[in-house]
């Protein structure tokens, strides 16, 4: 299991000694809000260049934001890995995909909770990674939704049945409980904030949710 640790509940005054402190994990996720698409604001591209100069893991970047491909550009050009638009935010979604390819980004796109994992059909040939919000986007710290498990379970069977590759990352109410079930509906990727920044030991949670809960 990729574990993706996300800021939302980090120091963000001491973010270099943060990131030193979950170096075990081998992606960083950067969770992107607007108060358009979502009420919460965060932080935006800028904040990925200045990760980007102290560290080289895999940046992986969320965008819940209205009209995210107006900074697909800049999300590149601050050194992101891959960027994750919701279906829910655009109105093509293949022009989407296509335009961060041609960025040389990798390509996510995720759902809410509301929205059927069905829909992404169409678009599932061509994304690197599909992205299942197991909680309301826009806060951190919230409940697991167990609906979640279904898109999951539903997303991997897709996966087989036409031979894809994408990768199921799952964001919301990751823990050591949660961690099981998600795994064995077949995600691959979790992110995960409150339960590693405020863990003692952040090492041992991210080694918990990578390797743990198998049975």
């Amino acid at each position: 299991m990729i574990v993706a640790p996300s800021f939302l509940t980090a120091d963000m005054t001491r973010l270099e000694s943060e990131i030193a402190s979950v170096a075990s994990a081998p992606w960083l996720h950067f969770d992107v809000m607007d108060g358009k698409f979502v009420p919460a604001v965060t932080y935006d591209h800028r904040l990925v260049k200045t990760v980007h100069a102290y560290s080289d893991r895999f940046f992986d970047c969320h965008l819940m934001t209205a009209n995210p491909e107006a900074s697909f550009a800049d999300y590149a050009a601050a050194g992101a890995s891959a960027v994750t638009f919701h279906l829910e935010a655009v109105f093509a979604p293949a022009e989407a995909v296509d335009g961060l390819r041609k960025l040389g980004l990798k390509a996510g796109i995720a759902v809410k909770p509301a929205t059927p994992a069905e829909l992404l059909a169409p678009w599932l040939d061509r994304v690197d990674l599909v992205l299942v919000m197991s909680v309301e986007p826009g806060k951190g710290g919230q409940p697991f939704l167990a609906s979640s498990l279904d898109k999951i379970a539903w997303l991997a069977a897709f996966r087989a049945e036409h031979g894809l590759s994408y990768l199921i990352q799952v964001d919301g109410g990751i823990n050591a409980e949660t961690i099981g079930p998600v795994r064995r509906a077949g995600a691959d990727c979790v992110v995960a904030g409150s339960y590693v920044f405020r863990h003692s030991d952040r090492a041992a949670a991210i080694a918990e949710l990578a390797h743990g809960s198998q049975d």
